[in-house]
């Protein structure tokens, strides 16, 4: 899991971009949902490919190491991964089309207009389609969101006895030097940290102003410090209060459960949902096994084992309790906001990104 922070990796260079235009859909190939007996005719060809190759899944990420090794155990196939991030999936199918090597890749939503755009992707309407929210998948079958994380804020409740409720709370003077937070210059994570406080105060992926005014306001009255929330900071105290994704701060709840006592909140005020996504290399070479592992993710059984590494399920199944009583409840996510509009989520991206040292940290 320790893997997850690198993946979050974030270059302004890289957001500016996609931001060039991108967003063109480049491909309208119709795909039917898969019937029972497609599926079945899948399942032989998958079987008789023998393996599948996969980008940007690696064992530690969102509990795919037990889903990897359940699923090849149930179809009698061979896997290996390379971890790269989600721009590095992408440019990795294209470069490779001549010579694929890959079948399948995790990507953040975020960059589903890139991949549409290189044209790296092979439509597929898994059995579940019409279970899945519109908004977490491509019409055509591109794309298609299975797990999703929150903006949070977790509190070491030995260093901070009054843990704060919304992002307003953070702007009280008992949490100066306290409040950790990664370069949004440089940190995804960090960079939707900015998304899911301008929902807070009133903006949304069209206005971050409020988001970035929040900041500044944090930075000049000290309460927030220049620390990565890794977890060596976060179990050496340096770390107090994290705003971060739920499913890594979560995992670091239980991680040092028993040694360091973490509480996650989701803020009270406005948050911002992020979401992953599964995309199939259009020039797979193992392209049957590629639809079947997306089958079985999207079973019943694979989002209880995205759940169980504490991503949040796109399908809405019901979750054994040893594993709901480790998620927080749904209630706690009311104020959460999906972000719509992609390109303007990309121009504000971008925005965040070039006046944080000016506007923020006063550089």
């Amino acid at each position: 899991m320790l893997l997850m922070m690198r993946r979050w990796k974030f270059l302004a260079g890289v957001v500016a971009l996609f931001c060039l235009g991108c967003f063109g859909v480049v491909h309208a190939e119709e795909v039917a949902i898969t019937t029972p007996e497609e599926l079945k005719r899948i399942e032989e060809e998958a079987r008789r490919e023998g393996a599948i190759v996969s980008y940007g899944l690696p064992d530690d990420w969102a509990n795919w190491g037990e889903s990897w090794r359940l699923f090849c155990e149930k179809y009698g196939l061979v896997h290996r991964d390379t971890d790269m991030s989600s721009a590095e999936e992408i440019q990795k199918f294209k470069a490779e089309r001549n010579n694929p090597q890959a079948d399948v890749g995790d990507i953040g939503i975020q960059f589903t207009p890139m991949a549409m755009k290189e044209g790296v992707t092979m439509p597929y309407k898994n059995s579940y389609w019409n279970e899945i929210p519109d908004w977490a998948k491509d019409p055509n079958g591109h794309w298609v969101v299975w797990y999703t994380g929150v903006m949070s804020i977790m509190v070491n409740t030995d260093l901070v006895p009054n843990v704060p409720r919304s992002f307003a709370d953070l702007l009280k003077p008992e949490y100066k030097g306290k409040i950790a937070l990664n370069d949004p210059r440089q940190a995804a994570n960090a960079n939707w940290a900015v998304f899911a406080a301008s929902f807070a105060f009133g903006g949304n992926e069209y206005n971050v102003d409020p988001g970035l005014d929040f900041f500044a306001k944090l930075a000049k009255s000290g309460n927030l410090v220049p620390v990565n929330p890794t977890p060596a900071n976060i179990e050496k105290g340096e770390a107090p209060i994290v705003i971060n994704w739920d499913f890594l701060n979560l995992y670091q709840r239980d991680r040092l459960k028993g040694k360091i006592p973490l509480e996650v909140i989701i803020p009270e005020d406005g948050t911002v949902v992020g979401a992953y996504a599964s995309i199939i290399n259009r020039w797979a070479p193992h392209p049957n096994a590629a639809r079947l592992w997306q089958e079985w993710v999207f079973s019943d059984q694979g989002q209880i084992l995205l759940a169980k590494g504490y991503a949040r399920p796109i399908r809405k199944v019901i979750l054994p309790p040893e594993i709901q009583e480790k998620l927080l409840p749904e209630s706690a996510y009311q104020s959460a906001r999906v972000i719509t509009d992609w390109e303007a989520f990309h121009k504000s991206a971008q925005k965040i990104a070039e006046e944080w040292g000016s506007r923020v940290l006063g550089e």
